[in-house]
């Protein structure tokens, strides 16, 4: 079968189960989900996934998570942001970074530097990663209404109304995979993945192993497309 797979959705979902089943504070597992992320992004890259966005953050989870966690999470963004083995990957493949979301809402430092990683490979075409941070799909739809306000609306179509999303002019992802059990997309992308093809896998984020991902892609390609139709 071929993986006729370009853009890769996840939602990383299960840290803070995973730390509490091994017994550690929940904000930790967001240090093992943060290790996972560039184990599997060297997956994706062997399958020649161009284009990866990971939903590193919800808004929601931003505005409702005890104080202590989310300090924890914004120093995990901190050493990744810093990691040199990273950084260095990120150049070497010309890994095109992005970030959207309520990027202000987050520390200054932080906030710095993820646009200045975003700057840095701004030239690069080969693949791309996008990090959806303190994001909601109803909050990008509702910033894009307010900035089309004012307008002629009456030639509004689809395709029209994506340039005003965070992600304008990238492509929609044709797979979301959903780690931890949950049945359920939690605001990912939601115009964007309106035609998706869905996975999702019983095991927390950062238990995934090679074989799950693998099996994922595995039924993506078995799958038959329609698009709604």
């Amino acid at each position: 079968m071929v993986l006729n797979l370009n853009h890769l959705g996840i939602i990383m979902d299960g840290n803070r189960r995973f730390a509490k089943r091994l017994m550690k504070m929940p904000w930790k597992g967001h240090e093992f989900g943060a290790k996972k992320i560039e184990t599997v992004l060297d997956w994706c890259h062997e399958k020649n996934i161009k284009t990866v966005t990971l939903y590193a953050l919800s808004l929601e989870n931003l505005k409702t998570r005890p104080k202590k966690e989310l300090d924890y999470l914004m120093e995990v963004f901190r050493n990744e942001l810093k990691n040199k083995k990273f950084r260095e990957k990120i150049h070497k493949n010309k890994i095109k970074v992005n970030a959207f979301g309520k990027l202000n809402l987050l520390p200054q430092d932080i906030e710095k530097s993820i646009k200045k990683l975003v700057e840095e490979t701004k030239d690069y075409k080969d693949y791309e990663l996008n990090f959806a941070i303190a994001y909601s799909g109803r909050q990008e739809i509702l910033d894009a209404i307010k900035k089309i306000s004012g307008k002629d609306i009456k030639t509004l179509d689809e395709k029209k109304f994506e340039k005003y999303l965070y992600t304008s002019g990238m492509k929609n992802p044709d797979l979301v995979i959903r780690t931890s059990g949950e049945r359920r997309i939690s605001g990912f992308l939601l115009w964007q993945a309106a035609y998706s093809e869905y996975y999702f896998i019983d095991k927390m984020w950062p238990e995934l192993t090679k074989n799950d991902f693998l099996a994922a892609l595995d039924d993506f390609a078995s799958r038959q497309r329609r698009f709604g139709s």
